[in-house]
């Protein structure tokens, strides 16, 4: 998909953002991150974006101090008003990997009033977020849009999944000696709850 949408921007159609939360990776976890890595692409595709990603810099002393939350939403913002916009391409994959934690506001709850937020304010903005169908995340995103897919139930996911739990099971050398009915009670196990991951 992501190359898809490349080619239509490389056509000087659109401009087009991604990013993908990562549990394993603090760096890649909260709404900071998803930020300052969009209005970074974005900034690169956009003289109009980069002045106003430059402003942001120079306001907070060229880098010396850290702009709040708030501020990089207002320069994402800002850049999504800019006059004569093409449309532009947001896509932000694995949002269940965003730490949803007790606490105000947890940083899933921010990505996903950040996603709601955009997806109300801008026509020109297309955005596609990936995710587990976890419910805080189904709640907010579902109304949202007519063009729900979900992958985790498709035939071809289950099969993918089943054949790679499969392959490790039969691959592993320590799994390889376990009795055949020890390894496909494990198989089977595994694929039933693997919950289209």
């Amino acid at each position: 998909m992501i190359e898809d949408i490349k080619a239509i921007c490389n056509g000087r159609l659109g401009t087009l953002a991604y990013f993908y939360f990562d549990f394993k990776d603090s760096s890649k976890r909260d709404i900071r991150s998803l930020l300052s890595s969009i209005l970074f692409q974005l900034s690169d595709q956009s003289d109009e974006s980069w002045s106003i990603l430059y402003r942001l810099y120079t306001t907070h002393r060229e880098g010396l101090n850290q702009p709040r939350e708030a501020d990089l939403t207002k320069c994402l913002q800002d850049m999504l008003n800019v006059n004569g916009q093409r449309p532009t391409f947001i896509i932000v994959d694995a949002v269940d990997e965003c730490p949803s934690t007790p606490g105000l506001p947890s940083a899933r709850k921010k990505v996903l009033d950040l996603v709601e937020d955009l997806v109300n304010s801008y026509r020109d903005l297309r955005i596609c977020v990936t995710s587990r169908p976890e419910q805080d995340i189904r709640m907010v995103l579902e109304p949202l849009t007519s063009r729900h897919i979900s992958l985790h139930d498709q035939e071809g996911q289950q099969g993918d999944i089943a054949n790679y739990v499969r392959f490790v099971v039969h691959s592993d050398q320590t799994m390889r000696r376990w009795r055949p009915e020890d390894k496909e009670l494990v198989i089977g196990t595994l694929i039933e709850r693997a919950n289209g991951m």
